[in-house]
């Protein structure tokens, strides 16, 4: 698998997790139980990240041989 394939997988990912963490906030805005608010809380912040990540290694993975780009120093060696 190519790098840039591996971009698109990425995007792919992210994008389910988008569409999750969207169900989840509509869900958490309907709740009134305090212990399903915290456990809907506590998923969406670690989804946020999911989220957060997948996106970064899509930008990477798809401008890794790109001259001049100044990658994430997260995910560099």
């Amino acid at each position: 698998m190519t790098l840039s394939q591996l971009s698109v997988e990425y995007r792919a990912h992210a994008h389910n997790l988008d569409l999750r963490l969207a169900q989840l906030e509509y869900r958490l805005s309907l709740t009134q139980d305090a212990d399903e608010q915290c456990r809907l809380q506590a998923r969406i912040r670690m989804l946020s990240t999911m989220l957060r990540e997948a996106r970064e290694l899509a930008v990477l993975t798809e401008r890794y041989y790109d001259r001049g780009y100044r990658r994430n120093v997260r995910y560099t060696i």
